[in-house]
């Protein structure tokens, strides 16, 4: 079962920006055995990472038993990075699963996103889920600089560049 590369559906947006056949903004600023670690592409602003498995599997009871090892330390590691490369404007990190496109079940992913206070001001007070709605309510790409030196300060917290 765990043995399946990544990249193993031609129709997955999260295989193929793990297997590198579709553009990555920032690239990969983590890879484990069975793990990477990406910046979001989307509306949920910079520093928003996700944490997805090699394998296409769509739901947490698909894991195998050394992918669920590693997941639990390595959010820890990714939040901590987070909020260390976001520095005192981070009042939390949201940390949520994700896989559904359509209302059909896809890549499961794990949204690692800095709640900072000028997105929740901006936002009228909104928080968590509320906030994430706003974010894609308003649609704003962050701009690619943005991301690319967010990118380097995440890879220095990680210790990975």
């Amino acid at each position: 079962m765990e043995s399946e590369s990544p990249g193993e559906r031609p129709d997955c947006l999260a295989c193929g920006l793990a297997a590198g056949t579709v553009p990555l903004l920032g690239g990969t600023l983590l890879r484990s055995p069975h793990w990477t670690v990406e910046h979001c592409v989307g509306p949920l602003g910079v520093g928003t990472l996700i944490v997805k498995p090699l394998r296409h599997i769509t739901g947490v009871h698909e894991l195998g038993v050394e992918e669920g090892a590693e997941l639990g330390p390595l959010l820890t590691r990714v939040t901590t990075a987070v909020r260390t490369a976001v520095g005192d404007e981070c009042e939390q990190v949201y940390v949520c699963l994700w896989s559904h496109a359509g209302r059909v079940p896809g890549h499961i992913h794990f949204v690692v996103q800095p709640a900072r206070t000028s997105d929740i001001d901006r936002h009228g007070g909104a928080y968590g889920p509320g906030l994430q709605g706003a974010l894609f309510a308003e649609g704003a790409e962050p701009e690619t600089a943005a991301v690319e030196e967010f990118c380097g300060r995440v890879r220095r917290a990680l210790g990975a560049g």
